[in-house]
Parts: C-alpha cells; structure tokens; sequence
C-alpha cells in the first residue's frame, strides 16, 4: 500500500493538465513499438514530463525510437462499458503503462529515426522482418495465427477470428502465455544441447529470454513468465532445486513492487499469475483422478493443466470479462498438442523463408496444416450452442467469497486425502511371498511381490 500511494505522486503534474479539451502542439519520442489495430495505429510518445497515447492513420510509417511532431486534442482517458457489460477502466489501465493523457486521429510528423536503444530496435527490425517472411510463405488467417503464436501479435487474427478463440477458451496461445514462453525456453535449450555444454548452454538461454521480452514488449503476462524461466535456469546452473511457489511469489512480488498499479489494475496480471499458482497449488490435486492411460500426445498433462487454469482464474473470468467458455477443457485439450509443433514449422518457414521461399515451401506447408488444424477447432466449438455463457456484472465481494470457497475446498481435499493416507483400519496386509526367478532371472508374472492392498 505505501509502495502504491508513493508510485501514485508521479501523476498529476504534467503540463497537459491545463489543456484537457484544447489542441496542442509538442514533440516526443515513440517509446514502444507501434501498435497496428485495424483501423489505427498507437503510439505512446514520450515528452519530457509525460506519456501520451496517440492514435494515428493505420498506414503511418512511423517506427520505434522515432522524433515525431504531434497536432491534436488532448484528453483524460474515460471508463467504458464493455459489450458484456463491464465497466472498463481504461484510465488505470493506462496509468499502469504510466499514460495519463491521450490524443486521438492527431497530425504526426517525423522529426528524426532511430533514437531508441539500439539493441531493442534491431530484435524489433528482426521482428518485422520475420512477420513480413511469415506473411510471404503463409496465407491468411494462418500467418496471422502464426505471427501470434509466435510472437503475440493479437491484431494479426482479426476480430472474429479473435471472437472465436476467446469464445473456445484458447485466447491465451496468441497472447503469449507462460506456455508459449517455456516452449521457446524448451526450443532453445534442446537446439544448444547439440553445440554447447549445459553451463555455457543456461547463459545463453538466460540472453535469448531477456531478448525475446525485449522483443514481444514486456507485457505482465511475458515478464511473470521470463522471471520464472530465469530463475528456473538460475537453480540448473548452480545445481539447486527450484520450488515452484517461491518462484512464483518472488515474480510477483518483484513486478509490483517495481509497479504496484499492476495489482489492482492490470488483468492480465492478475489472470496469469492465479493461472500459475493454479498449475502449483490445484494440477497436483487432479493427477491421481486423470487415468494414467489418457497419455497420448501429451493430453493427460494438457487435461490436468487445463482443468487447474479454468478454476483458479474462474472468479476473476466472470468478474472482469463476463462471459465464460464451456468448451474450454476439449479444445485446449485437442489444440495444444498442436502449438509446440505449429510454433516451430512457422518459425522454421519464415526463418528460412528470409533467403528463399522455395526451400521454406515444406515448412510452409507443414505449418499451414498446424495452424489451420487449430483454426478450424475455434471456429466449430465457438460455433456450437451454449460455447459460452455470459453472467451479469457482480460485486466484487463475490471474487472474494469464491476465492475463499476454492480455497476451503482444497484444504478439505487436502484433509481427507491426508486421513485416508494416515487411516490403516481397513487395509489388508499380506505377506510377500519370495521372490522366484525364471530363466531370465527375472520376476514371473504370478509371483511378484505383493505389497499394499
């Protein structure tokens, strides 16, 4: 709370505030990389007090680390109602971004190019020459799939292709989760174990994490997940165990202590970090309920992880978006077993596809039957009755009482699986009978051991 009230004193002074409705002049600096919507492009433009959101043509040609000259109507952002009925605030959204005031449909001039940090802006030329790769060797919705899986680039899907991922309950493969992060973790790891040793091999994974956050832009849900992927590689290299929940709690407490508006402001945030502590407190709970059977292509862990996620992010799903996927369990069980080879052949099209399209044309193809796979289970589960169901707006008391109940009940579980452990009244103990060995010297199948029953 003190770090909250001290983060807040940096608002309220800038000059703009004596402009609120007026048309204003000034210069700045583009700060983040621009982002494309379908009608505008955003940018947030940094002057010497403040930020400014500024929305211009869709097909301006401005770059991150730009010097632009900037004409309009300065405002104070306002909370709106969302098509689900929620009320969106917008302003402390923008605060956790340290925007106070923005300008829409402004004039902009390009005064100079390349003043941004160096490194940023050659991963973000690195990115854009991918994309353009990808858009060349991939037709669309499938590069734009792509583009998203692999670098979260949302926009590239479309608002009903967007539609109906959030309706499927898979939205979260294109906003690069922590799942997409440890995949690209994964990959780098395996591809380093051919040509280095496993200390050399941490630090460059360790480099090629820092970069790929600079690259994606450092959302709440890509920071939570490259702190923990750190800190999980930081323990390999030191030949330490790492404990899941520390981790998580250092990554949290870290990221609001540096911005403590992310807590009560950010959803994101918030949605990954109980999806996480979903995976470490409620998947365990899950495993011995989940046939051991129902392991091909991975599907048990994706089920367990599934139902986990879609508990623990629950209350927050029906209080901030209103509307909840009841197809979610089958499509990401159907659909992720898909994302780690869909995000490679991609990659390995447009990487390849930089040099010559004719030799990424297998990829290409192989990426293609990936993504249109995953497009087609969005549509058709979206498509069915009752894929989804919205619930009206409610206090948010209600988060809290249906934390609390989550809660109680995993502590009950908790409980009685301890007393069904610790209670041995009704077991039958027998005594094991010696082993006999075949001519292989190995155990016969009628005379193994018994132990507990």
């Amino acid at each position: 709370m003190l770090r909250f009230e001290v983060t807040s004193w940096q608002f309220g002074h800038s000059v703009f505030s004596s402009y609120v409705g007026q048309e204003v002049a000034f210069s700045g600096e583009v700060i983040k990389e621009p982002d494309v919507r379908e009608q505008t492009t955003q940018l947030y433009i940094k002057t010497e007090d403040t930020i400014v959101l500024v929305s211009t043509d869709k097909y301006a040609n401005i770059a991150y680390g730009d010097i632009v000259a900037v004409k309009g109507t300065i405002k104070v952002p306002e909370v709106f109602d969302t098509e689900l009925g929620r009320s969106f605030n917008y302003p402390a959204y923008l605060l956790v971004r340290q925007v106070e005031y923005q300008i829409s449909f402004a004039d902009i001039e390009i005064l100079s190019e390349d003043n941004g940090n160096p490194i940023v802006t050659h991963l973000l030329n690195i990115k854009q020459l991918l994309m353009g790769s990808i858009e060349t060797v991939l037709t669309e919705p499938q590069a734009g799939l792509g583009e998203g899986l692999l670098l979260g680039v949302k926009q590239a899907l479309g608002e009903d292709l967007e539609a109906a991922f959030r309706t499927s309950g898979i939205i979260h493969i294109v906003v690069l989760s922590g799942h997409n992060v440890m995949l690209i973790v994964s990959f780098i790891l395996t591809l380093l174990s051919f040509l280095l040793p496993k200390r050399p091999r941490i630090i460059v994974a360790l480099l090629a994490i820092a970069g790929f956050a600079l690259l994606v832009g450092l959302s709440a849900t890509v920071v939570r997940a490259s702190i923990m992927a750190s800190l999980l590689l930081t323990a390999q290299f030191f030949g330490r165990t790492n404990n899941l929940m520390r981790t998580l709690l250092f990554a949290g407490s870290l990221m609001v202590f540096i911005n403590p508006y992310l807590l009560i402001y950010d959803i994101g945030f918030q949605f990954s970090f109980m999806a996480t502590l979903g995976l470490v407190l409620i998947a365990p709970r899950f495993e011995s309920f989940i046939s051991d059977g129902f392991t091909k292509f991975g599907a048990r862990e994706y089920l367990i992880a599934t139902i986990a996620t879609q508990i623990a992010v629950l209350p927050l799903l029906l209080y901030h978006i209103g509307e909840v996927s009841l197809v979610a369990i089958i499509v990401n069980v159907l659909v992720l077993p898909l994302v780690p080879f869909s995000m490679l052949v991609t990659f390995m099209a447009g990487a390849i596809g930089l040099f010559s399209t004719s030799l990424a044309l297998p990829f290409s193809l192989l990426a293609h039957l990936g993504l249109s796979y995953i497009i087609d289970m969005a549509t058709f589960f979206s498509s069915l009755p009752l894929a989804s169901v919205k619930v009206p707006p409610f206090s948010p008391i209600w988060i809290l009482v249906m934390y609390t109940s989550i809660g109680f009940g995993l502590w009950r579980w908790s409980t009685d699986s301890m007393r069904s452990v610790s209670r041995v009244d009704d077991w039958i103990i027998e005594e094991e009978e010696e082993k006999k060995l075949d001519a292989k010297n190995a155990p016969t199948t009628d005379t193994l051991p018994l132990f507990f029953r």
